[in-house]
């Protein structure tokens, strides 16, 4: 009996030795032609099948320098296709693999845009905007020098003035639910944040109406010299001497008809 479990369990053995797959690690993809793929579909516009061969190349890459160009062009190839999530994630992630890389200047560049892109208008949340105003913010104090700079300082210049268009958008609701105190509040933001954009004139002017309304004429007329001494050929400033000068028509100036000047010369010359 202990002979045949013997012979059993030798045959059993032989048979697992015969059936065993033994593990063999695939090949090393060559990071240069994984890379040279990618870089031709990005040039042809394929962007999805681009960032996917960049990603390979970076996890292949011995040299850190190409590593790093890999992973800046696959977060590139991801914010191309507006897959805006995965691109911030990846540049993140590039940023605290590789600080010391040349591309770092661009990568914090390249996310101020992203949130700049993801931006919608003044009646849509304004959280997007403080993160894209804090993002730029940050990068013109931390490389004031680089050409990306310019760029965005005129895009921190449109983001102010859709915050400023926020608070008025604001403002206005107050106004039209006779919440006089926390539109006066939002109006008050303006003139005291915005002052160089647009809405600050429409602003001033909402603040004679609203303190006027509310019987606080001297208030009503502290905005008015604001927005007299400062726009006092504006529409808007019009609008508020109306409030505070009863008999104050606004006259409005008809340009002459083209046709009717040059008739007009013809009948002088004649006469």
């Amino acid at each position: 009996m202990l002979r045949l479990i013997l012979i059993f369990l030798t045959l059993v053995l032989i048979s697992c030795s015969k059936n065993e797959v033994v593990y063999q690690p695939k090949p090393k993809a060559d990071p240069y032609k994984t890379y040279e793929e990618g870089y031709i579909a990005f040039e042809n516009g394929d962007y999805f099948f681009a960032q996917k061969k960049f990603l390979e190349s970076e996890l292949n890459f011995e040299n850190v320098e190409r590593a790093a160009k890999a992973s800046i062009m696959a977060s590139y190839s991801l914010y191309s296709i507006n897959f805006y999530d995965e691109a911030l994630e990846n540049l993140n992630r590039y940023l605290k693999k590789y600080p010391a890389n040349k591309n770092v200047i661009y990568a914090h560049y390249l996310t101020a845009i992203i949130f700049f892109e993801q931006i919608s208008d003044e009646k849509k949340d304004i959280e997007p905007l403080l993160k894209t105003k804090a993002k730029i913010d940050f990068f013109i104090n931390a490389f004031p020098e680089s050409e990306y700079s310019i760029d965005l300082k005129f895009k921190k210049d449109l983001i102010i003035n859709q915050l400023a268009a926020k608070e008025l958008f604001i403002a206005k609701y107050y106004i039209s639910v006779q919440k006089w105190i926390p539109a006066i509040n939002r109006l008050k933001i303006i003139v005291k944040d915005y002052d160089q954009t647009v809405f600050i004139e429409e602003a001033l002017h909402r603040l004679v109406e609203i303190n006027y309304f509310i019987g606080l004429e001297k208030e009503a007329e502290k905005y008015a010299n604001i927005l007299g001494y400062n726009y006092n050929s504006s529409e808007w400033y019009q609008q508020s001497y109306k409030i505070l000068n009863k008999d104050y028509k606004i006259i409005v100036k008809k340009e002459p008809n083209k046709e009717d000047s040059f008739i007009k010369k013809i009948i002088k010359k004649i006469k």
